[in-house]
């Protein structure tokens, strides 16, 4: 089956239909706007973190959005600039199904032009961040 048909890729439609290309949760767009605020809201301690490093252009000048609805997605930084994703993964990314999971997801996303770059929450640094950007972000 084509990835296409997957993952039910096409235009944004509005009120009660479902929205973008996340097959295992089909909820509106709107619901997914008001999970990503909630997330914004709710965001660990390492999020915190880098966000504190990426927010204000803080990362080679770069701006970035946190919790942003990409392609159906909330993903948990975008560099729009540089057609960027950053995932910062945790503890909980480690499963087997939560991996095969963010595996189908970045390949949708990277067949859509954008580059998904994995981050480890040990290595949320200022100078980590700046060369994730510089070696991806070209």
């Amino acid at each position: 089956m084509p990835q296409r048909a997957l993952f039910g890729l096409g235009p944004c439609p509005r009120r009660r239909q479902y929205c973008g290309m996340d097959p295992l949760r089909r909820v509106t767009c709107a619901q997914k706007r008001a999970l990503a605020a909630k997330l914004r809201r709710t965001a660990t301690p390492m999020e915190r973190h880098a966000w504190s490093l990426l927010r204000d252009c803080g990362i080679l000048g770069f701006k970035f959005r946190r919790q942003h609805v990409l392609r159906g997605f909330i993903v948990d930084f975008y560099c729009a600039a540089k057609r960027l994703v950053l995932e910062l993964e945790g503890d909980a990314h480690d499963g087997p199904d939560q991996r095969a999971y963010d595996a189908a997801r970045a390949e949708v996303l990277e067949a859509a032009g954008f580059r998904v770059v994995r981050v480890r929450n040990g290595d949320v640094t200022r100078a980590g961040l700046e060369a994730l950007v510089r070696t991806h972000g070209s």
